[in-house]
């Protein structure tokens, strides 16, 4: 399980809350936390102030009250929680899984479920927001996706395709099949324009 993991474990950057205009950045390795801080300010006497950074080993980091009281009044308690965890070994595997394996796992989620996973983190959100979840969702709920359907998919979504229900999504191909192929003229009647003038 170990070789899923990366060399960043985790990261997040973002502005200090009011008043502080400073920016931080928090990441944590392997093997150590990284702590990085750029000034912001107005005043004349900070504007030369060049960008600090603070290295510390796991151990180090959780000892560290000062640092861990930084990174929770910036990110909040949550994410000095997830931290804590992270430098103590507890490493949350599933987010570190593969794009494949992830939408195998979710497609046989209920929907339900889906919404939940959703709101757990920004990488969920993404795969479950994802065009290519929501095709492979289609897919295993339809009996066969037709040409027609999957063109119509490229124009508005496959997550679209599959909340349709069934009758308006008839109207939408009639309507592109209608637009992709317009009624022809009656070879019999003449064109008006070739109709000469008297």
């Amino acid at each position: 399980m170990a070789s899923l993991l990366g060399e960043t474990l985790f990261e997040i950057s973002g502005q200090g809350p009011a008043p502080i205009k400073d920016y931080f950045h928090f990441a944590i390795t392997k093997s150590q936390v990284i702590w990085s801080w750029w000034k912001i300010s107005l005043r004349s006497d900070c504007r030369n102030t060049p960008p600090g950074q603070l290295r510390e080993s796991h151990e180090d980091f959780l000892e560290d009250r000062r640092l861990q009281n930084q990174v929770g009044m910036v990110f909040g308690p949550h994410i000095l929680q997830y931290s804590q965890n992270l430098c103590q070994g507890h490493y949350d595997y599933i987010v570190h899984l593969p794009n494949a394996l992830l939408f195998n796992i979710m497609v046989h989620l209920d929907l339900e479920d889906i919404s939940v996973v959703s709101r757990t983190c920004r990488r969920f959100r993404e795969l479950c927001n994802s065009e290519e979840f929501w095709e492979q969702t289609v897919r295993k709920h339809c009996d066969t996706v037709t040409p027609t359907v999957e063109a119509l998919a490229e124009e508005v979504g496959w997550k679209t395709i599959f909340f349709t229900n069934k009758l308006q999504l008839q109207m939408q191909i009639s309507r592109r099949k209608q637009k992709e192929n317009p009624p022809c003229e009656d070879k019999n009647e003449p064109n008006p324009s070739s109709v000469p003038l008297e």
